[in-house]
C-alpha cells in the first residue's frame, strides 16, 4: 500500500512547478487579454471624477485646461455617446469627485481653498443642478465624498484645519451637508488629502476611510458616521507629494491602498498597501508607475496612473502581492461595476471601458 501511494505522491510532487507554471501563464495570458476601449469625449477636460454605476452609466468630471469651464458627463449607452450634463458658471471651477446613484442622481465635489469647494446634486440627469454645500472657511480644502449604501449618509473630507481633517456630513442624500465637530479626530498637522482621483476617501459598508500624506502617510477609519476616527501608518512612504491616492475595498475588511509620490511618479516601489482585518497595513507588491486609482473587478485588482512620463495600467491576481502591466493607457481614475464591467478617466478628456 505505501509502495503504491509513494507512486502517486512522486508525480504529484514532480509536476507541482509544472503546475504552478502553467498557473502564472495563464495570469500573463489573461492579462495580456485585457485591453482598454478609449474615446476622447472632451479634449479640454482633465477627469479625475468618476462613478460607474453599470456597464451601460457612467459619469465623469474634470477641469478645464485652458480656463474654461469645469464639465460632467454621463453616458447611458455604454459609452458610445456621452452628454454634458454640467451645472452652469463653472468657469475656474475643478470637478474632482463625483457620486452617482443611478442615470439621474449624483453629486459632484469641486475642490479648492475656500468658497470653490462646492458641492452640486442633480436628480433628472443633469439638467438642472441645485448647489448643495460651498466652503465658508478659508482655510479648509475639500478633497473627496463617498456615501454610505443606504445612499442618504455620506461623508467629504478636507485638508487639516487648525492641525486636523475636517469632515462635511449629509443625512439626506447630499441635499445638506454639516461640518462634523473635530473632537474625535486625530491631530493631523502637516497632512493632506490627495484629490487625484476621487477615491481619497470611501465608504465600505459601515466603515469609512480616507488617507492623506505630507507630513505622515496614514489611513484614516471611522465606524460611526464620521464623528471619531483611528489612524494607522498605511505603510506607503510620505513625502511633500507622496502618500496615500486611491482605495478599493472588497468587504469592509479586505482592502488596498495605492499611492506614490508625484514628485517621482516614475517610482512605483512601496506604492501598494493591503488589510485584511481594517486595522493593520502591509506594503503589496511594486508597480512600475504611481498608483492613482485601484479597484476589484471579480478576483482581479486593477491599477491606474497616469502623472509622469512612466505611466500605465496593471493588474494582480494575488490580492495585490505582485502586479504586471497589462496596458501602457494612462488614467487618473478607475471604477469597476458588480456586473464586471471597469471605466477609467484621464487627461485629455479621455474615456477607457475594459
Amino acid at each position: 500500500m505505501r509502495n503504491r501511494l509513494g507512486m502517486l505522491v512522486l508525480p504529484l510532487v514532480l509536476s507541482l512547478p509544472l503546475l504552478l507554471a502553467a498557473a502564472a501563464a495563464d495570469r500573463a495570458d489573461a492579462g495580456a487579454r485585457l485591453a482598454w476601449q478609449e474615446a476622447v469625449v472632451d479634449a479640454d477636460q482633465s477627469f479625475r471624477g468618476l462613478d460607474a454605476v453599470d456597464r451601460r452609466t457612467a459619469w465623469v468630471s474634470g477641469a478645464s485646461t485652458s480656463g474654461g469651464a469645469a464639465k460632467v458627463y454621463r453616458t447611458t449607452d455604454a459609452g458610445r455617446s456621452w452628454q454634458d450634463v454640467s451645472p452652469p458658471d463653472t468657469v475656474g471651477l475643478n470637478f474632482r469627485d463625483v457620486e452617482a446613484t443611478d442615470a439621474r442622481t449624483a453629486t459632484v465635489l469641486a475642490i479648492g481653498e475656500g468658497e470653490a469647494s462646492r458641492m452640486y446634486r442633480t436628480t433628472d440627469g443633469g439638467r438642472t443642478w441645485d448647489e448643495t454645500f460651498r466652503n465658508d472657511e478659508p482655510a479648509a480644502f475639500y478633497n473627496c465624498l463617498d456615501f454610505y449604501p443606504d445612499g442618504r449618509h455620506g461623508l467629504a473630507v478636507s485638508d487639516p484645519v487648525d492641525g486636523k481633517f475636517r469632515i462635511a456630513a449629509t443625512d439626506d442624500g447630499g441635499r445638506s451637508w454639516e461640518v462634523l465637530p473635530d473632537a474625535g479626530m486625530p491631530d493631523s498637522t502637516g497632512e493632506y488629502n490627495f484629490s487625484a482621483s476621487g477615491d481619497c476617501l470611501v465608504i465600505a459598508g459601515r466603515d469609512a476611510w480616507f488617507g492623506g500624506g505630507g507630513g505622515a502617510a496614514r489611513v484614516f477609519r471611522s465606524t460611526d458616521h464620521g464623528l471619531t476616527w483611528t489612524a494607522t501608518d498605511s505603510a506607503i512612504p510620505a513625502g511633500e507629494a507622496a502618500g496615500v491616492f486611491g482605495f478599493a475595498f472588497r468587504g469592509p475588511r479586505h482592502g488596498v491602498v495605492v499611492g506614490g509620490d508625484f514628485g517621482a511618479p516614475a517610482d512605483g516601489v512601496d506604492a501598494t498597501s493591503t488589510t485584511r482585518d481594517g486595522r493593520t497595513w502591509t506594503s503589496g507588491g511594486d508597480l512600475t508607475h504611481l498608483g492613482e486609482d485601484v479597484a476589484w473587478t471579480g478576483r482581479r485588482l486593477l491599477v491606474v496612473g497616469e502623472s509622469g512620463t512612466v505611466g500605465g495600467s496593471s493588474v494582480s491576481y494575488d490580492r495585490g502581492r505582485t502586479w504586471s502591466r497589462f496596458s501602457e493607457s494612462r488614467f487618473h481614475t478607475l471604477d469597476c461595476t458588480p456586473d464586471g464591467t471597469c471605466w477609467a478617466a484621464g487627461g485629455g478628456g479621455r474615456v477607457g471601458r475594459l
